[in-house]
């Protein structure tokens, strides 16, 4: 009886150690607050994980034959597995929501609707909503709880129904990016692991073990939409954590929202980390809006690959190189090099509203005439459905002979690309767009023709002329423009 007892303490209770404390829990182990769980620079907390009892944990199940409901599965149980709908002969992807969430509806379900229609796989979503509803703090201490359940699930499928790891997809936004961490630290072999933004709050600088790390998975990618940059306040991490990291507008800030990012110092963001959890909800969410869109416009999230944001924008790092650019979101996968290195760095900007897609693209004009005027050199791109986007080049003093140079992040798809616009608004004189050569006629635009360089080696660049040649006077617009829109392509 009195081994009993100790043994039911021993799984259920908080017991104390030379070291600190722990619990442990029937399946899943011992959690410790040992170094580096606690009590390390980044990661002052205290506190251990609550029971999977008490989180209420569940694992629902989408498929296209479930429609837009689910079925609920588990691995103590694993009948409800066999008499489900999961297939052994689809792949699987686990969704795995964070702080304040809930894995029953919203984005995580969404998201899962999307991929069993798209891709026709087993999709699971991960409910913690109890352990994610108290404190900051407490939930980050939960992660580790919860990534061991996820590891017991997956354990299950491999030992009772032969499923391998390597079919296995694991997506976490913000704390659920650490949970599957976790869940790949426990057990080798997950073929991917995506980190939606994942939290910078006692992770940022941490033991590899306590956060999302490259060796936790074959391949894993991260998309950074609200990296913490001090004075700024930012509920992601900013240091890379993956394979490929994507830092999207910079990965900080992003267009289209709204949210107040307020400036601290360092000392004041630890006293009130559980209330700024609530601020930059928009730009810390964009990462997971960002990957569902990304399944739906597969050439729509190019990366680049830069130092910096800066360099990225300044055009050092376009075209792309020799080794070819990798997607931001579901197929960054498919890029070849993606496990050439770790902690790989990718800029790209997205569009203000959904669905967030653009192609970059640079433009050159060049201009001749009077020496010096004041004008405005805007570009239209119209689409196949009617479409438009308008695009400022040049503004102010225009001088003759100059080359205006712009990279655009157009909005508009090239293979949906059905004419191009040229604007010219000045305000005295004319201009006369420069000649372009021998080609002289006016043409139709159509992707792919009188390209000027096509890089077919790589099949990553090509560059496009279109020619109007003629005078442009007040107010007046020409389709086409002169010189040559460089674009990389897939």
């Amino acid at each position: 009886v009195r081994v009993f007892t100790w043994f039911i303490l021993k799984l259920f209770k908080v017991v104390s150690s030379p070291l600190g404390k722990e619990v442990c829990y029937q399946r899943l182990g011992c959690f410790t607050d040992d170094p580096p769980w606690s009590g390390v620079p980044g990661r002052l907390l205290t506190g251990l994980p609550d029971s999977p009892e008490h989180m209420n944990i569940s694992f629902n199940l989408y498929t296209r034959e479930t429609g837009n409901n689910s079925q609920v599965i588990s691995a103590i149980n694993s009948s409800t597995i066999q008499k489900s709908h999961f297939s052994l002969r689809r792949k699987t992807s686990f969704i795995i929501h964070g702080f304040g969430s809930t894995g029953k509806k919203g984005w995580v379900v969404e998201m899962c609707l999307l991929l069993s229609e798209v891709e026709n796989i087993n999709c699971i979503a991960v409910d913690w909503q109890e352990g994610a509803k108290g404190t900051y703090v407490s939930a980050v201490n939960n992660i580790r709880v919860i990534g061991a359940e996820v590891a017991y699930f997956i354990k299950t499928l491999q030992k009772i129904f032969r499923y391998s790891p390597r079919e296995i997809h694991l997506i976490g936004h913000s704390l659920g990016a650490h949970t599957a961490g976790e869940a790949g630290r426990r057990i080798q072999g997950i073929r991917r692991i995506t980190g939606l933004d994942p939290a910078g709050p006692y992770f940022e600088g941490t033991p590899p073990e306590v956060r999302l790390d490259p060796s936790d998975a074959d391949f894993v990618d991260i998309i950074h939409s609200n990296a913490a940059h001090f004075p700024a306040i930012g509920l992601g991490m900013y240091n890379t954590t993956g394979h490929l990291d994507f830092y999207p507008n910079g990965g900080s800030v992003m267009p289209g929202c709204t949210d107040f990012i307020p400036e601290m110092k360092q000392s004041d963001f630890e006293a009130i980390i559980a209330d700024a959890t609530i601020i930059g909800g928009c730009h810390h969410s964009r990462s997971h809006e960002f990957y569902f869109e990304s399944i739906l416009h597969p050439t729509g999230f190019l990366g680049y690959p830069c130092e910096t944001y800066k360099s990225f924008e300044s055009g050092d790092c376009f075209p792309c190189s020799q080794e070819g650019c990798p997607m931001m979101g579901h197929y960054a996968d498919r890029f070849p090099a993606k496990l050439k290195r770790v902690n790989q760095k990718y800029f790209l900007n997205t569009a203000a509203d959904p669905p967030f897609a653009t192609w970059r693209q640079k433009v050159f004009i060049k201009l001749s005439g009077v020496k010096k005027m004041r004008g405005d050199i805007n570009l239209v791109f119209h689409d196949t459905e009617g479409n438009t986007k308008e695009y400022e080049i040049a503004s102010g003093v225009l001088s003759q002979d100059q080359v205006y140079t712009k990279y655009l992040d157009v909005e508009i798809n090239p293979q949906n690309t059905k004419k191009i616009e040229f604007l010219w608004n000045k305000t005295i004189f004319t201009l006369k767009i420069l000649h372009c050569g021998q080609k002289t006629q006016m043409f139709k635009y159509k992707p792919g023709n009188n390209c000027l360089e096509r890089n077919t080696a790589v099949n990553n660049l090509e560059c496009i002329l279109f020619c109007h040649c003629k005078t442009i006077t007040t107010q007046d617009k020409a389709s086409l423009i002169p010189r040559c829109i460089t674009r990389s392509i897939v």
